[in-house]
């Protein structure tokens, strides 16, 4: 690191030495009396300075000092999934950077004009899952005066996107990397081949005539994004992930209906993503599940939301919209090229249609909720919610409880509570289905699990 000095005139009776000190000099600090008439002499020797040319002086110093200074990477964190693994570099500063790939084997390598090898990216070498579906390994190390060198050993050909992202919330500048196979994941392909694996029922139904009812489900943040945090610590990307497994096995379970979870790991997920998987199975139903948070810690209750093609139906309602659909803003999305898609969907003609639906479903759903949970208000509420904005897939989002309150947070954590929040969300679907049945065609229909003849 460069040495740093103010100038002598902003240092009286001070005399500063560095580790880099009197190197080839000699001592620093002599043990020679001092001689007053030879310090003089140099005194009237030297040409007067004024005060403006010691301030450009200090000017000077200043910006040479800065501009040797780099940015650290303080904070490294790998998501892997199937769908895509990230890696996420957090420093103070922006990090400048270039990336490249290699083959044979396939590499890809990302150099990072920092001088110091941080125990952040040291650590990065034991943070490669064994089962990360894109990454076998990690290698970290100085590779040139200002440079280091990342080399992520690849699995197979992949599609690398990197991007950064400005400070928000807890965060500050973030690099990331997301690794995506050069087929994305089909979540129609995961479906059909989830549903010829379940057990064949024992009477089955008439060739073509009867469609299992699709029901996706969307556990709430994820990865980057945790969501609410509650006093205790508990994170609602992680309530939301332990209920959408519960719930997802419970709908298995009925003969006429197979579930799909958007996420089912810890990783981050686009809003925009989760909703296209659901589009893309042709769902029949979408049920995104959250843990509500307030400012005030008394606060408590279950509620319901549907989309809303006008304005919220409350403030509280306006304000979680608001909060849920800046995710991907904490999460991190690469934005170039994006669109509103919240505003583009609700223009579609057929919304109004999907609405009204979705808020058949939600009252069936709010009502088993009620057996489980006080209400937080005793209707289902609207708002312009992103992740509900699939316009031919009805579509709700249930707050399960407010994880700011200290009690809801404590049962929220409990296996048996969850358990008895899913049971209430199936019950309310169940009880939908069986006045709104699935279309007779679509991807999954009953008789593809029949006996083969």
């Amino acid at each position: 690191m460069a040495e740093f000095r103010l100038p002598g005139a902003l240092q009286p009776g001070v005399r500063v030495r560095g580790g880099m000190a009197g190197k080839g000099r000699g001592p620093a600090l002599s043990a020679r009396p001092v001689d007053p008439h030879r310090i003089r002499r140099r005194s009237e020797a030297r040409a007067p300075r004024s005060a403006l040319g010691r301030w450009a002086s200090l000017a000077v110093l200043l910006v040479f000092y800065l501009s040797t200074v780099q940015a650290q990477v303080l904070s490294t964190r790998i998501w892997p999934a199937k769908d895509y693994t990230r890696l996420t570099l957090e420093s103070k500063e922006p990090v400048d950077y270039t990336i490249f790939s290699l083959k044979d084997p396939e590499r890809l390598v990302i150099d990072l004009e920092t001088s110091e090898l941080s125990s952040a990216l040291a650590e990065l070498n034991g943070k490669v899952a064994a089962d990360d579906p894109y990454i076998s390994g990690l290698r970290v190390a100085r590779n040139r005066p200002g440079i280091v060198r990342l080399v992520l050993d690849l699995k197979a050909e992949v599609k690398p996107q990197i991007f950064t992202l400005p400070p928000i919330a807890d965060y500050g500048h973030r690099l990331v990397l997301d690794i995506h196979p050069l087929v994305a994941v089909d979540p129609l392909a995961v479906l059909i081949e989830e549903t010829q694996q379940r057990p064949v029922p024992t009477q089955p139904a008439k060739p073509g005539v009867a469609r299992i009812a699709t029901i996706v489900i969307d556990a709430g943040h994820g990865g980057e994004d945790p969501g609410a945090i509650g006093r205790r610590g508990s994170r609602e990307k992680d309530i939301t992930l332990t209920i959408a497994k519960r719930l997802k096995a419970l709908v298995d379970a009925e003969p006429n209906m197979r579930a799909l979870l958007t996420r089912d790991g810890d990783y981050f997920l686009p809003l925009n993503v989760r909703v296209e998987k659901a589009r893309k199975v042709k769902a029949d139903l979408f049920v995104s599940i959250h843990a509500d948070s307030f400012t005030r810690s008394n606060v408590r209750g279950s509620s319901v939301f549907a989309l809303s093609d006008k304005r919220a139906t409350s403030e509280l309602a306006r304000a979680l919209a608001k909060k849920e659909n800046e995710a991907d803003l904490i999460g991190g999305v690469a934005l170039v090229g994006k669109d509103d898609h919240v505003r583009r969907t609700i223009l579609d003609l057929s919304q109004s249609a999907t609405i009204d639906y979705s808020l058949r479903l939600g009252s069936s759903v709010l009502k088993q909720l009620g057996g489980v949970n006080e209400l937080h208000k005793p209707h289902v509420e609207q708002a312009s919610f992103a992740v509900l904005t699939a316009h031919d897939v009805p579509s709700i989002l249930v707050e399960t409880a407010f994880i700011s309150n200290p009690q809801e947070e404590k049962r929220l954590t409990n296996q048996a509570y969850q358990d008895k929040l899913a049971r209430a969300i199936l019950e309310g679907i169940r009880e939908y289905v069986a006045k709104h049945p699935p279309r007779p065609s679509g991807p999954v229909t009953l008789d593809r699990l029949s006996p083969r003849s």
